[in-house]
This record gives C-alpha cells, sequence and structure tokens, in this order.
C-alpha cells in the first residue's frame, strides 16, 4: 500500500461515481473509500447529525493515514464542509464546489438548473457557490428523491425511470436553462435518461468536475495499479452488489467496520 493514500467517504454508496472518476485520473494512487452505510441517508438529518457523523469518519480515514479527503457526498459538502475544514489540517475537497464551477464556466445564458435530494437542494449550497462565483447566474433547484432508490435497484432505463425523470423535470425545461448541475453522486448512473428529458442542456457530473479538481493538487504515484480498499459500517454484501452497478465491475476488499 502507499504510504499516504487518498481517502474518499460518502454516507453510502452514490460516492463511487467519485471513486470512479479519481480511479481513472489516478490509476496508480491507493484508494480508500468509507461508505457510513449503518447511518445512510444523511440528507433527512439535521446539520449537526450530519456534521458529528463526518467528523469521525474523517478520523477514522486519518487513522490509516491518508493525505488527501475527498467528501464524496453533496449532502456533507453541503452543511458540514466548511466547518470540518477549520478542525482538521488534511486536504478536505467537496462536490459542490467542483460542481458549481464547472456550471458557471459551461453555461452560456447565465441559467443554471440544479437537481439533488431534498436536504441538498434545501442547504441552497449550490445556489450559494454559483451566486459567489457569478451574482448574475439565475439558479433554479428541484428535488429528485426517487433518483436514489432507482439507481440503486439497478432500474437505469425503462419506461418507470423516464416517466419520473420527466415528471421531476419538465419545470426545468420551462426556465429556459441551458446547463444542469447533477447534484447527487447517483445520478450520473442516470444521464440517459435525463439528457432525454432535457435534449440540450448541458449536463454537468460533480463526480467528473471533482475528480479534474482533485487531480492536480496530488503527486500521482507511478507504476503498478494502485490498491483498492472499501469500508463500510453495515453489512458489505449490498454495497457489494449496488457497488457493481456503479463501478462495472466487482469489489474486492470490502470490510464492516464500526466509526
Amino acid at each position: 500500500m502507499s504510504l499516504q493514500p487518498i481517502g474518499i467517504f460518502d454516507s453510502g454508496i452514490g460516492g463511487l461515481t467519485v471513486f470512479r472518476e479519481l480511479r481513472r485520473r489516478l490509476p496508480g494512487e491507493t484508494l480508500l473509500y468509507l461508505g457510513d452505510t449503518a447511518r445512510v441517508p444523511y440528507g433527512t438529518k439535521s446539520a449537526e447529525t450530519v456534521h458529528r457523523f463526518s467528523r469521525e469518519a474523517v478520523e477514522f480515514l486519518l487513522a490509516r493515514n491518508v493525505r488527501l479527503i475527498v467528501v464524496a457526498c453533496n449532502t456533507v459538502s453541503a452543511v458540514a464542509l466548511e466547518k470540518l475544514q477549520t478542525e482538521f489540517s488534511v486536504p478536505l475537497v467537496g462536490v459542490v464546489i467542483p460542481g458549481a464551477r464547472g456550471a458557471v464556466r459551461k453555461t452560456k445564458n447565465r441559467k443554471i438548473g440544479v437537481i439533488g435530494t431534498e436536504g441538498t437542494i434545501r442547504s441552497g449550497a449550490y445556489e450559494r457557490e454559483i451566486k459567489k462565483l457569478n451574482p448574475a447566474a439565475e439558479v433554479t433547484s428541484t428535488a429528485c428523491p426517487l433518483f436514489v432508490p432507482f439507481v440503486e435497484e439497478g432500474w437505469l432505463e425503462g419506461e418507470a425511470t423516464r416517466l419520473v425523470a420527466d415528471r421531476y423535470l419538465t419545470s426545468l425545461k420551462k426556465t429556459g436553462i441551458d446547463t444542469l448541475i447533477l447534484g447527487c453522486t447517483h445520478y450520473p448512473l442516470l444521464k440517459p435518461v435525463i439528457q432525454e428529458a432535457l435534449p440540450n442542456i448541458v449536463l454537468v457530473d460533480s463526480a467528473e468536475e471533482t475528480a479534474t479538481q482533485v487531480a492536480p493538487m496530488l503527486k500521482p504515484e507511478t507504476g503498478e495499479k494502485g490498491e483498492e480498499l472499501f469500508f463500510v459500517t453495515d453489512t458489505p454484501e449490498r454495497f457489494r452488489r449496488v457497488g457493481e452497478i456503479f463501478l462495472g465491475r466487482g469489489l474486492k476488499n470490502v470490510t464492516h467496520v464500526e466509526i
């Protein structure tokens, strides 16, 4: 194992989209992924609880000598990241700011949509970051809570998925947005269905944008492929099964842990 791996933390399984993008850009790095699957979802919990859970996750990863932690959870990035950054010296990178930067960079008419879980949308985090970057931007946000269980059941296409996507996204069509942030790490797996519902709209994948930001911050390991270790706080079986949907391959080295 590399002496100093990269840590990746999510409330559950969705952060594997970030893991996938980091692996693609940094093939020689050892990646440690922690999914707090026993306490997911975070989006329905108070800011104080989210902060406490995420602090415990950071401490778990620091005990394994990581040199950087990617907070691959929109809820934690939205409500707890700034506080965590004051409490720990290790670099902590969330998914909200990279996603906002990507949208501001790509929009032509300054009309940006955001879709995410109810907790992320309620926090207003994406809108705040977009407005910091471009005060003239118009932001329309919509919660799409059913997308997460659809992804975890492997319903990435089909009539039911398309009907739900149309129901959620029809209102966004009327706002004139030209760019849409996928503000949940599950949503990239639904890109084809979302794009079908919103043709000609540029989709911004927060997982891709985060990996693009993180890669230059590191001095990549060279040589053979880096190790992959997965830690979960609930039974590993479901994580393995659903994780295959995210990565398109089997997951090895999945360990149950207490944090």
